[in-house]
């Protein structure tokens, strides 16, 4: 089916120079239209895409083309989005900035896969006519991207503004779409840490977040030209998707979802419901125990910000620590994994945790691990295969104090740090734990090896 799907990339020439703000902005106003809006972030980001999810309505996805098929990640797009009125994808860092001299997996390669017009966001920080040839650059750097706009931030006033407008206009033929000044306390209005923002379950201001928001809209981003380059983008064909029929697997999994553990990508938990799995939402900190279960997923998050509260649920550790002692199939990642160590220490302060994996880790002020991860499965574990390849990415500043046994390990890093030595991928029992998320459209051995290893379980019980 060949139709018209209005679309944008916002993207920018760096990271923090507002492209999450500007996304959400818009959303927000689209949002307040009446349109429904399909969210979208570029590249391994939990966060951004969770405050995409709440400001527009409708759940924020993930694209990127590392950790899934090139293929696969536009079906997914043109699919997912195309009841929706526009489509909303926020870049990530600079928009050329990509794994390699080509750029590869970068913001412009995902625009062009989707054929996406793209929005480009300037912090014009201290700059004025400077800012054209950097716009003429990106628009002649590759002449298949499709530079639509050009959004001006952080500019200092008027004559800041007209200076700039005026520049883009003599040599730029793009048109400026908006012009943000410096917000001042309203720029921090969404506390920032150490992996970025905090999340939106830990928020408690939001309807001073929307009026923020909005004003920013309706203030400086003139939102009918914005929509109309939306609507220009080219007509796409949508792909045809069989529904598959419901499996009933007859398993109950359980996942940690709550202000700790938040970081899982809706295709995960889909996958699984695919498969046949009943999810059953637990609360880290306000559960006193695991309900009766046939597996337990456990996502990444924050359990560092709140160890104190998961340390003080103590019947919680106990009852985790019982079911994997008695052979409970578990799977882990990162937050996860912190979760079934023995303690971590943060700010000199140091917490016990469940105690699965006799390992200790400690809290470090820089990233211990960043970016993207290539590793293979090679010794005996619960659920994937040996050979298998796990493309994924880590973001964590915690590490192992000391060396990990390579005996307690089933994956080989080939890229990334894991936990250390080249290795990742804890097992105890029927336990696996990772610093690696993986997502399941890139793994789909994933969620089926799971329910298979949860079916097994149950046979021998």
């Amino acid at each position: 089916m060949i139709k018209r799907l209005p679309r944008l990339v916002i993207a920018g020439l760096s990271g923090d120079s507002g492209k999450t703000t500007v996304s959400l902005s818009v959303s927000t106003s689209l949002h307040d239209r009446g349109l429904t809006v399909a969210s979208y972030k570029k590249g391994p980001d939990y966060i951004d895409a969770a405050w995409l999810s709440s400001v527009g309505g409708s759940l924020c996805r993930n694209l990127d083309t590392f950790m899934v098929e090139r293929d696969i990640v536009r079906e997914r797009f043109l699919v997912s989005s195309a009841e929706s009125d526009i489509a909303l994808i926020e870049g990530n860092r600079g928009i050329f900035d990509g794994m390699d001299l080509h750029g590869s997996h970068s913001t412009a390669e995902l625009a062009k896969l989707l054929d996406s017009p793209v929005i480009l966001v300037i912090d014009c920080t201290k700059t004025t006519r400077t800012i054209a040839p950097i716009v003429k650059g990106i628009i002649d750097f590759d002449s298949d991207l499709l530079v639509a706009g050009v959004i001006l931030n952080k500019l200092a006033g008027a004559r800041h503004e007209n200076t700039v407008r005026g520049a883009i206009k003599e040599y730029c033929d793009v048109p400026v779409v908006g012009a943000i000044r410096k917000l001042g306390e309203a720029a921090s209005v969404i506390p920032g840490r150490h992996l970025g923002l905090v999340t939106p379950s830990e928020f408690v201001e939001p309807d001073k977040l929307r009026e923020i928001l909005r004003r920013i809209s309706d203030d400086y981003i003139d939102m009918d030209v914005l929509i109309s380059i939306a609507r220009s983008a080219e007509p796409v064909e949508i792909p045809e998707t069989e529904v598959a029929e419901q499996q009933k697997a007859g398993v109950k999994i359980g996942f940690f979802h709550d202000s700790v553990f938040t970081f899982y990508y809706p295709e995960n938990l889909e996958a699984l419901e695919r498969c046949g799995a009943e999810l059953v939402a637990i609360s880290s900190t306000d559960d006193t125990s695991l309900p009766s279960l046939d597996a337990l997923y456990i996502g990444g998050g924050f359990p560092e910000t709140q160890a104190d509260r998961l340390q003080a649920n103590r019947s919680m550790m106990k009852s985790v620590k019982n079911a994997a002692d008695n052979g409970l199939p578990i799977y882990a990642e990162c937050g996860g994994l912190i979760y079934l160590c023995r303690s971590v220490e943060w700010n000199s302060q140091v917490y016990d945790m469940a105690g699965v994996f006799p390992i200790d880790f400690v809290m470090h002020s820089k990233p211990a691990g960043h970016g993207y991860m290539e590793c293979v499965v090679d010794s005996n574990n619960p659920f994937f295969e040996i050979g298998t390849v796990l493309r994924g990415h880590e973001f964590h500043y915690t590490a192992p104090k000391s060396e990990v046994d390579a005996k307690y390990t089933c994956v080989k890093v080939n890229r990334g740090a894991g936990v250390g030595d080249n290795r990742d991928g804890l097992v105890y029992k029927r336990v696996m734990a990772l610093y690696c998320h993986i997502h399941a459209d890139g793994v789909q051995s994933w969620a089926k090896s799971l329910i298979d290893a949860t079916l097994d379980w149950k046979r021998c019980n």
